[in-house]
């Protein structure tokens, strides 16, 4: 279904702009059309089908493979459900490697949302008020990621949000590989509880873990990759994008456009309605 201009326009102004290209990876002549839009109200974890003339995924080019421990997934992590990841939280705030042994945060950020969501959000780690809250992405740069869940259609309940790191790095700081390296796993069995269809990675931290790769956010952004589970036996889509963070501190009509391009091709991806 066509929505009406002024709709359109309302969701361009979500994301600062005043005219948001269209992805033109995700809708060029000659690919499947999208399935029917669905409507914002809707559940979207109601719905486990495969998406209707989903496209290959395409590798990302280039990449620098790097050496990462080896993840270690405990067994029931699969089973999909609120129970399976309040087992994992309480597990993980007992054995973390990093997170039992950091001392700058109060307390540990695991995530929230649709246990079952067919879309998650991962970013690097929680800031100050997320840390003071319990809760991840409710700081200034939640503010703006929720506008973006907004614009494409979505609430915030119907999708996962979680960050690699489970707590606040002193100052805020960027995560160091040794912190990702050891609260990742956690991060990988949430993601093999959840199954979700595609995986938005927020900012560099979050899509070096997923997609194993030093390459930098901005040559990686707007580019479909695939991230695989340690066993091989789950895939799931990504899309690497800005960090929320990074948007507000580059508000850019560039930084803008660009980051709303590649909402909008996950938004393809899922058959989501525009609003």
């Amino acid at each position: 279904m066509t929505r009406p201009r002024h709709a359109l326009m309302q969701a361009d102004r979500a994301m600062g702009l005043s005219h948001a290209p269209r992805n033109r990876a995700a809708e060029s002549p000659g690919e499947p059309t999208p399935p029917s839009p669905m409507a914002p109200t809707q559940d979207i974890a109601a719905s486990e089908r495969p998406i209707a003339g989903l496209a290959p995924i395409p590798a990302v080019a280039p990449r620098t493979p790097r050496a990462i421990p080896a993840l270690v997934v405990q067994p029931g992590t699969v089973a999909r459900g609120a129970e399976a990841l309040e087992a994992l939280r309480q597990r993980h705030d007992r054995e973390c490697p990093h997170c039992t042994t950091a001392t700058a945060h109060t307390q540990t950020v695991f995530g929230e949302g649709d246990p079952q969501a067919r879309l998650m959000f991962i970013g690097e780690a929680p800031g100050e008020t997320e840390d003071r809250l319990g809760r991840p992405f409710v700081g200034r740069a939640g503010e703006k990621l929720d506008e973006m869940i907004r614009a494409m259609g979505l609430k915030r309940e119907q999708v996962y949000i979680a960050n690699v790191l489970k707590s606040r790095p002193p100052e805020n700081r960027t995560p160091f590989q040794h912190e990702v390296d050891a609260c990742g796993p956690y991060l990988i069995e949430q993601i093999l509880t959840i199954r979700p269809e595609v995986i938005v990675t927020l900012g560099g931290p979050a899509t070096k873990l997923l997609l194993a790769t030093d390459v930098g956010i901005t040559r990686l952004r707007g580019v479909w990759s695939e991230w695989k589970s340690p066993g091989g036996e789950v895939s799931v889509a990504v899309m690497p994008t800005y960090h929320p963070a990074y948007l507000l501190r580059n508000y850019t009509p560039q930084t803008r456009a660009e980051m709303w391009s590649d909402l909008q091709a996950v938004m393809a991806r899922l058959g989501l309605a525009r609003k």
